[in-house]
Formats: structure tokens, sequence, C-alpha cells
């Protein structure tokens, strides 16, 4: 058809240069793509799904598709045993804006970090996660202990060539011979036997880490729910007076101008009232706040990885928060404005540890 390079966006239904509008559709992993140019539908034909395109509609991220909400904060401890020894792995973790891990192992360990790495990586998506490994060897296990003969020869020879240099006469302390690295030496244990050992307890560790972040989690949603209620009910009340509240000021106003002896045409007098009425008004607030909670609720109800939208979401209850108690009028409305205020903090507090 000779047109440019056409990006295609597979959520919806949208308009490119040229007159094109483009409809992806997606069933049974088959993407297909029609194209409506001057009126007429051409397909493109239809192309398997490959699980490598980068089309967020379409990311099978099992953990977006779980209804739990999960903690940022969390501690998970599990011993395992063997004929090798006794190790124990502790996994903690805090609050973080994105996933951060560190290791503390013994060095003939270090390389297991990479999949213990992309195994946090495949469970997590924020938090500060620290993975700590203690590793007791069983003395049993290691065997009798042999002597290098080579090397303890080369180092008894190296001693005395030096204390004859020295001009000394001094015999040889075994001990410090035995110390010298690699004299004495140990079978070395089955590490792969160890290593899987090992994996095996740290899965089990982290399914403990993860179901101790989602019971934390669960708790905060009901937090986070009963506060929702109360900004529900605390809209409601401030509705429910409004229209009380205006009838006060309007007498309130007119009032004013009898003591001050002021006479006013009686349109002149309905455009004061308007103008008070509209200055006064918080009908779009209170109708925002309400959409607010909905879409909190629906997000909660979601769950997933949903900190950071909810962290959003909040900002937008404290803008309608602040509009609503600037236009206050009497005492009650600021009475509930400074309320939502204490409940949207409350909730803010919670969703910090949110994943």
């Amino acid at each position: 058809m000779g047109q440019d390079y056409i990006a295609v966006y597979l959520s919806n239904l949208f308009t490119i240069q040229s007159g094109l509008l483009l409809k992806a559709t997606y069933a049974s992993k088959i993407l297909t793509v029609k194209a409506i140019y001057n009126g007429k539908s051409t397909s493109f034909g239809s192309t398997p799904y490959r699980d490598t395109m980068r089309a967020r509609y379409f990311q099978n991220d099992k953990r977006q598709e779980n209804s739990m909400i999960y903690s940022m904060t969390a501690y998970a401890r599990k011993e395992v045993k063997g004929d090798w020894g006794t190790a124990v792995w502790e996994i903690r973790s805090v609050n973080q804006r994105y996933l951060e891990t560190y290791f503390r192992m013994p060095e003939q360990f270090r390389g297991l970090e990479p999949i213990l790495r992309e195994r946090f990586r495949k469970r997590l998506a924020r938090g500060k996660v620290e993975c700590n490994l203690r590793f007791e060897a069983n003395p049993a296990a290691k065997g009798e202990l042999s002597i290098n003969e080579g090397l303890a020869q080369q180092v008894i020879n190296a001693a005395n060539q030096v204390m004859t240099m020295a001009g000394e006469d001094s015999r040889l302390n075994p001990f410090q011979i035995m110390n010298w690295p690699g004299v004495m030496e140990t079978p070395e244990q089955d590490m792969d036997a160890i290593n899987k050992d090992l994996l095996e307890a740290f899965n089990d560790a982290i399914a403990e880490f993860i179901d101790a972040r989602a019971r934390e989690g669960e708790n905060m949603k009901a937090l986070i729910v009963q506060r929702l209620d109360a900004i529900t009910e605390e809209v409601v009340k401030v509705r429910a007076r409004m229209p009380e509240i205006l009838e006060w000021q309007r007498e309130r106003l007119l009032t004013k101008f009898e003591d001050a002896k002021i006479e006013l045409e009686g349109s002149r007098v309905e455009q004061e009232l308007i103008l008070l009425a509209q200055k006064s008004d918080v009908a779009e607030e209170l109708d925002r706040l309400d959409s607010h909670v909905k879409e909190a609720n629906v997000v909660l109800k979601k769950g997933g990885a949903c900190g950071r939208k909810l962290d959003f979401m909040m900002q937008e209850f404290n803008r309608e928060s602040n509009t609503l108690a600037s236009k206050s009028i009497s005492t009650d409305i600021t009475a509930s404005g400074v309320e939502l205020k204490v409940l949207i903090e409350q909730m803010r507090e919670q969703i910090q540890n949110i994943e």
C-alpha cells in the first residue's frame, strides 16, 4: 500500500497518518491486523503471536493475574541439614521503589548468586531484599586428614635454607609446617549435591517469604478498604449537608445586606447568591472522590503489583480533598476536609509498603 512505517499498538482501534486505520484483534494466540484505507478493508493476514513481543497488553505476567496484595516487608527462615552439615537461609525485605537484592554467603557458594537473583526477579516486583546463608560443615564428613608430602618438604627445605642464611640453628615447629596453606589436605565434598540441597531449601524459604508478604499485604488491604469506606461516609455526609449549608449562607448574606441597610434589586441578590453558590459548590470534588474510591477498590480487588498505582491515586485523593477544603464555607465542611486528609494520609502510609 506504500504507507510509511506503522506502529501497531494492540490494545485499541486507532488512527495513523495518511488516513489509515488499523485494528488488531487477539484470539487463541493469533494476531490479526486489518487495515481500512479510503473506505476499503484489507487484511494483512494472521500471524502467530510470539511470546517475545513487547506488547504490554499481552504480557504473560502471573503476578499481575494474582488477586493477592503483597507487602514489601517480610521475613522468612529455613534450616536444612544433610550429611554435609547444616545451612540456614534467612530472607528479609523492606520497601523500595524498585527491586534490589543483596546476598551474604560463604565464598564457596557465590556461584549460586545469579540463580538466586533470577528466582527473586521472577517472584518479586519491588522491595529491598537481603538474603543470608549461614553454612556449618559437618567435620565428620570431611574425611581423614592427609599430608601433601611434596609441598611439606618444599616448605621444610625453604625454612632450613632461610635459617642457614641467617646463621641460626633452630628446630622447626611441625605445627608451623602443618599450618602452611595446602600442606594438610581433606577430601573435597560433593558441592553439586550440597548446592542441590541448598537450592531446594531456598525454594522453601522464598515460598514462606512470599506467604508472609501476602499475609501482611492482606492485612494492609483490609485497613485501606476501611479508610475508603470512611471516605465514602464523609462524602455522603458533605453531600447531604450542602443544601442546608447553602440555605444558611443565603440567609446570612441577606441578613448582612439588611444590617448594612443595602437595598438591592431582586435579580442582583439572586446573582450574588448564584455566584456564592458557584464558589462554594463542591459537587464535582465529591463526585471525583466517589470515582477514586471505586477505582481504588477495583485495583485492590485485582491485586498484584499495584503499589505504584495506588500511590499515584493518593495524590488524586489529596488534590480533591484540598480543593474541597478551600471551598469550605462552614465548619462542618472544613472538619470533613480535615478528616479526609487524615484518612488519605493513613492510606498512603500503608501503601508505601505495598509491592
